[in-house]
Parts: C-alpha cells; sequence; structure tokens
C-alpha cells in the first residue's frame, strides 16, 4: 500500500494505492492521524479511487476517522469509484453515512460550495 498526503487550500487531501487489508491498515491509520493532528479547521478528503480491496479492518479504519473526525466537528469526504469500496459502503449501509464523491475534483466542489 502506498499512501500520500498533501494540504490544499481548503483540505487536507489522503490518497491509498493498494489493498485496505489488515496489512495495510495501520499504514493509512497513522497518516490520517497525523492528517487530522495538522488539520485546523478539520476537513479531510480520503482518495480511495485506486483502492481495488477492503477488509474488516480497513474499514474499521474509515470508520474511526469518520468519528473522530466529527467528534471534532470536521468535515470528511471519501473519494470512491464505482467497485469493491462503493458497494462495501453499500451493503454495511454506511453509504448513509459518508458523504462520498466520486472524484477529486468533486470533493474540492464541494469544499468550496460549503465554504
Amino acid at each position: 500500500m502506498v499512501v500520500r498526503q498533501w494540504r490544499e487550500d481548503r483540505c487536507t487531501v489522503v490518497h491509498v494505492v493498494g489493498d485496505l487489508d489488515v496489512a495495510g491498515a495501520p499504514r493509512l491509520q497513522a497518516e490520517l492521524e497525523q492528517a487530522m493532528a495538522a488539520a485546523d479547521p478539520l476537513r479531510l478528503v480520503i482518495d480511495l479511487t485506486e483502492v481495488p480491496f477492503c477488509d474488516s479492518v480497513g474499514l474499521g479504519v474509515l470508520v474511526s476517522t469518520f468519528n473522530q473526525v466529527h467528534q471534532r466537528h470536521g468535515r470528511l469526504i471519501l473519494v470512491v469509484g464505482p467497485g469493491m469500496i462503493r458497494h462495501l459502503l453499500t451493503i454495511t449501509n454506511l453509504d448513509h453515512h459518508f458523504e462520498t464523491t466520486e472524484s477529486l475534483g468533486e470533493a474540492r466542489t464541494a469544499l468550496d460550495d460549503a465554504a
């Protein structure tokens, strides 16, 4: 798994490439904790468009991040395309909780519209 993060005007973007599973989840968790600690206000975009697989451990990292962001009155957007991640969010009913977009550009627009 490869995780990159960068700061943009309105948010911190975390881009993930590879399987979000028991092996990769700790790496993502560490990057997300670092991103959340540095962000003020907390606006986080997690780009999962290049994640072909996510297991329960990976899903737990996303849910934990969601809870932490909401406790801090922040905003979290997941960028997900068609495929396994979107399906996983749907079958777990988490698609009603997570804010999602299909592209990084759409996430930027959503944050700009809210500003």
